[in-house]
């Protein structure tokens, strides 16, 4: 089948299906600019004192604060992105009443920004961050203009509510997304490499009819899917 005839079956079952969940990784905000995590240009493939992998992990922002936020200033920082295509066509099928939830492991804010409403974001997410000490709450534009370390009026390190290395999901977020998942007729899999544990075993609680997984990238999976089209998200979605 050729992918303009797999994208056809795609908008066949998106205009069948009335319980849509979309789950999505770093892939879809890719086309907005925002780099990858693993690919060949990906964040986690460029040269820094540390690795990646360590520098976004607990117990290197307990033991080096400054370094941990220079790079998170200088690499997770999506205040001036836009969202793209496939952002804003996810958001045209909630409010039509298909799609029910979005669960992302992305942390950028761009389905929101879309105008999305039903997103667990299992990775937390730039825009939130709280005092260690005190827990105030302070926005994205307080951690990433700061040159100096995002302190709080108490005194207390300001922390991105985002999870890293080391640390737990927020367990109501992914009671959220598996009660999501488990009602759904149709699951959207995309821009995902599907490695990344926990999240990657949400799809197990999928007991719908259509399993689709859209990336730009062949992946190897251990689930069956319905539906497999390896294109860009943009192309895709812009034809539904």
């Amino acid at each position: 089948m050729s992918n303009q005839e797999k994208i056809e079956s795609f908008r066949k079952i998106i205009n069948e299906s009335d319980n849509i969940v979309f789950f999505g990784g770093a892939g879809v905000s890719t086309e907005s600019g925002i780099p990858d995590f693993r690919s060949k240009d990906g964040l986690y493939n460029q040269t820094y004192a540390y690795p990646p992998e360590e520098i976004l992990s607990h117990s290197f922002f307990k033991k080096h604060p400054k370094e941990f936020f220079r790079f998170y200033r200088d690499k997770l920082n999506a205040l001036s992105y836009e969202p793209n295509i496939t952002h804003l066509k996810l958001t045209e099928l909630e409010k039509h009443g298909k799609l029910k939830a979005i669960v992302t492991q992305n942390i950028d804010g761009l389905h929101q920004k879309a105008g999305s409403k039903h997103v667990y974001e299992l990775h937390g997410s730039i825009y939130r961050n709280y005092c260690m000490k005190c827990h105030k709450f302070y926005d994205a534009e307080f951690v990433f203009n700061k040159s100096s370390l995002p302190n709080c009026e108490c005194g207390g390190l300001v922390k991105p509510d985002v999870v890293l290395y080391e640390e737990g999901l927020d367990q109501e977020v992914v009671s959220k997304a598996i009660n999501a998942i488990s009602m759904a007729d149709t699951l959207i899999i995309a821009g995902t490499s599907l490695t990344v544990y926990p999240a990657s075993g949400l799809v197990n609680y999928f007991k719908g009819k259509n399993l689709i997984l859209i990336n730009r990238d062949s992946i190897s999976f251990n689930y069956k899917i319905d539906l497999v089209i390896n294109d860009s998200l943009g192309n895709v979605f812009k034809s539904i």
